[in-house]
């Protein structure tokens, strides 16, 4: 599992006399170093680096030096021991995969085409990633860096610590100078061992970003060592003191140790936190749904806003992806008319964040569509904010409507006075029949805040119904009545059957995305 970003100070990798100065501290600090431990880590295939980690030497220096310098400064201690015990033999110093780090520390991996790439160097390492940032994005302005890692490693781990504890906890070393509680893990000992080089190589600073870049590692052997156990001699486990899981017998308790033959898969991945664009959109058809509707692999209708703002802005920010989000919605035959409804297009992983004058340019684009289904007014970026105030807004919210409505009798200036006397009128409305099958079947009390009729001219029957009404309100159930289900409604007021033509959308009245 990732964790939080870790920034430590290191020697600059640019500088090689930094590097040489670094290298003599690094002689002096093995000098202190206990041979054997160090030759018995060799021998069950630990590498440098996770020695020099395990015994807290974590300063990031060993990152910066060759693997070849690195065995050649942790030999000598060997040598020198080998020399005062009369010994003729000398741990031979492999360069194995780690059997704790499985490569990480060592910088040996397989990438995403399973090729193995091995870099001798955090720097070159961190060259490598930043370049393959570098290809993907334009520009960032911070980073947060993320790793992941096998289960494996702090199994391993686990049984090299716990064996050591069996072995030297008698030692005067162990007792005074070695903490478990010090080690830096394989996780920061990496972050640390690159940050520095990436921050020079982005030419930004390492902080809590939107900009996240993860290292994966994943090994195909990341067996769980609790499936392990019953494999192996050791027969009874115990806990020790330290939380380390040991064995009765040291020789079974290190059988607990899966050896690799072969590094980890790596996968470097990037995102960023989504960008937000938001507006007001207009829908001039009557044959365009809200987002992209499909019924048994059958598109239902001639577009969709959705996609017809969507997949125009998508291009301008290089975004994977995209989610439409709107303050409430209309039907497929229903139009949007008035100052639009508010909307956000959240753009997913975009590696460019348009300026002010290419939105205004999109903003121009899609209202010159040749299909002219859907304009779009007050295009603009929003923070995230954006998102919580549509939100905030929805249900505190006011719609306007105009709707064509027939009656079953002329209509009588009487009806004009009775229907416009009306002011915030409560309706009552159980769940219409026409949307039972997808919504829960309640009962709602909204608002009818005002109604005015506008006659047309030529025609007694027919009219124009102008309402402001509280959000949610089923409009064309208010006008037919929806069998009873809706009361009052148009119909029971006038006295007559009612019927509704056609509705537009009139207004959204929300202080968002006004200008």
């Amino acid at each position: 599992m990732a964790d939080a970003h870790v920034t430590t100070p290191m020697a600059d990798d640019s500088n090689p006399a930094a590097v040489v100065d670094e290298t003599k501290l690094l002689e002096y600090a093995v000098q202190e170093l206990p041979a054997d431990a160090v030759k018995g880590l060799i021998t069950h295939e630990v590498c440098v680096r996770c020695i020099f980690r395990l015994f807290n030497i974590h300063e990031g220096i060993y990152a910066l030096i060759s693997p070849t310098t690195l065995y050649s400064i942790i030999k000598k201690p060997i040598e020198v021991e080998a020399v005062t015990t009369n010994s003729s033999q000398t741990s031979e110093v492999k360069s194995n995969i780690c059997s704790i780090c499985l490569g990480v520390m060592q910088f040996r991996y397989r990438d995403q085409r399973d090729v193995l790439v091995e870099k001798d160097h955090a720097a070159d390492f961190a060259t490598l990633v930043a370049e393959s940032v570098k290809e993907k994005y334009d520009e960032i302005a911070s980073f947060t860096l993320e790793v992941s890692l096998p289960t494996l490693i702090t199994e391993n781990e686990s049984v090299i610590l716990s064996y050591m504890k069996e072995k030297y906890a008698s030692e005067v070393w162990f007792q005074e100078k070695f903490s478990f509680e010090r080690i830096i893990s394989v996780k920061d000992a990496l972050k640390q061992s690159i940050t520095h080089s990436l921050e020079t190589l982005l030419g930004v600073k390492s902080s809590v970003s939107d900009f996240r870049i993860r290292l994966t590692y994943e090994h195909v052997d990341s067996t769980s060592a609790e499936n392990r156990t019953g494999k192996n001699q050791c027969n009874k486990r115990i806990k020790s003191d330290n939380g380390f899981a040991k064995c009765t017998n040291e020789t079974s308790q290190i059988m607990d140790l899966k050896k690799v033959g072969q590094p980890c898969h790596m996968t470097l991945t990037c995102s960023t936190a989504p960008v937000y664009i938001g507006g007001r959109y207009l829908k001039l058809s009557r044959n365009v749904s809200q987002t992209r509707w499909m019924i048994d692999d059958e598109r239902k209708g001639e577009a969709s806003v959705e996609e017809l703002i969507g997949e125009n802005i998508l291009p301008m920010c290089k975004g994977e992806g995209y989610k439409f989000h709107a303050a409430g919605r209309e039907d497929i035959d229903v139009r949007m008319l008035g100052s639009g409804r508010p909307f956000l297009i959240e753009v997913q992983n975009a590696r460019h964040l348009p300026s002010e004058a290419s939105v205004k340019e999109m903003e121009k684009k899609i209202n010159s569509l040749e299909s002219n289904l859907v304009r779009v007014k007050h295009l603009q970026i929003l923070g995230s904010q954006g998102w919580s105030l549509m939100r905030e807004g929805e249900t505190e919210k006011q719609k306007q409507y105009a709707a064509l409505v027939w009656i079953s009798r002329s209509i009588n200036d009487n009806d004009l006075e009775a229907v416009s006397s009306l002011k915030d009128l409560k309706v009552l409305q159980r769940t219409p029949i026409r949307v039972l099958h997808r919504r829960s079947p309640l009962d709602r009390e909204k608002i009818i805040h005002w109604m005015k009729i506008e006659k047309i001219g030529g025609s007694s029957q027919y009219f124009l119904l102008h309402l402001c009404t509280q959000a949610g309100t089923y409009i064309k159930e208010f006008v037919h009545g929806d069998l009873g289900r809706t009361h009052p409604s148009i119909g029971s007021i006038l006295g007559c059957r009612a019927e509704i033509l056609q509705l537009d959308v009139t207004d959204v009245k929300m202080d968002i995305l006004n200008e």
